[in-house]
């Protein structure tokens, strides 16, 4: 987890530094901006596959549970802190980021059922999800556990029904849906606990219902011997309503041609299923693995005649 969102933003940068000066070196440092991404139009290309992401899960059949939805939002997320879209296309790392997450919460389908959902060619699409998924994993640290907040809205919703005097809070529900799929967009959830971005998202609900429920929060929720870390939360909300009422905007269809143009000529042909280079490396791969099966069958082979000669002399 981060500190606040500065220190997002900085670690970003620093991330489109490196690779540019990775694969910038004989570009003059004052134009190569005209040629590679800057930060910000690497957020706004991350952003927008955010969008597609939310959009791809909710058309997904069979229907794709909620905290599938959100894990797959966490990898995508963590992983373009730490990587440029120059480097690996966000197209590709998204699909891979979905399938990840389906796998990791439990959510059973197959890779086949999985590309049924997605246009194009499905086999080249099977091909980069496998290709990309050891990846991922290992920029993730491994780390693949998300603790989503849906389990505590549930937990607070139940809460409120028991020990508040509001009326039917199941009407907060929509309010709270709404407001997470908006904090998905943000970096809210790479900065904030579940439990605090769940509160503020019922509060938020709440006030849209024009209902209260400030004595809850102080008086039952937290009670006297909480009250310490009542000043902490208040303002932890206060900063997550801040970022999701401020999540950005899609960038309109210009600019995400001329981005998409640009990404084109600057990405990394290393790791662009269409470049040659990448099918050279491709193919270098499976030779190496059937050399390395030829290897073993062989030595099989001289193992079993060695046994039966071991045998046929006693």
């Amino acid at each position: 987890m981060f500190s606040n969102e500065e220190e997002i933003n900085k670690t970003r940068e620093n991330t489109n530094l490196k690779h540019i000066q990775k694969y910038g070196k004989n570009i003059p440092e004052g134009s190569r901006y005209e040629f590679f991404l800057t930060p910000e139009e690497e957020k706004l290309m991350v952003r927008r596959y955010e969008l597609h992401l939310r959009d791809f899960c909710k058309r997904f059949q069979p229907g794709m549970p909620r905290h599938v939805i959100g894990t797959a939002f966490h990898y995508f997320k963590r992983f373009y802190i730490y990587n440029s879209v120059m480097n690996y296309h966000p197209k590709e790392i998204m699909v891979t980021c979905i399938y990840l997450a389906c796998k990791v919460e439990e959510f059973n389908v197959s890779i086949m059922q999985f590309v049924a959902n997605i246009k194009g060619d499905r086999e080249k699409a099977t091909d980069i999800i496998l290709n990309n998924e050891l990846l991922l994993m290992e920029q993730l640290n491994f780390h693949l556990t998300i603790h989503n907040p849906y389990r505590p809205i549930e937990g607070l919703l139940i809460d409120i029904k028991t020990r508040c005097t509001l009326n039917d809070p199941e009407r907060l529900r929509p309010g709270t849906e709404h407001f997470l799929e908006r904090a998905f967009l943000t970096d809210v959830v790479l900065i904030y606990a579940p439990s605090q971005v769940a509160l503020a998202a019922i509060l938020h609900a709440a006030s849209k219902l024009q209902e209260n429920l400030d004595s809850y929060v102080t008086d039952t929720l937290f009670g006297v011997e909480g009250r310490g870390k009542l000043e902490e939360l208040i303002e932890a909300v206060r900063s997550i309503r801040s970022m999701v009422k401020m999540a950005d905007s899609v960038p309109d269809k210009n600019q995400q041609k001329m981005l998409d143009k640009k990404l084109e000529k600057c990405r990394n042909p290393e790791n662009n299923p269409d470049s040659e280079i990448y099918k050279k490396r491709m193919q270098a791969m499976l030779d190496e693995e059937d050399d390395l099966y030829t290897q073993i069958v062989s030595n099989n082979e001289s193992l079993d005649n060695s046994t039966l000669n071991m045998q046929s002399l006693s």
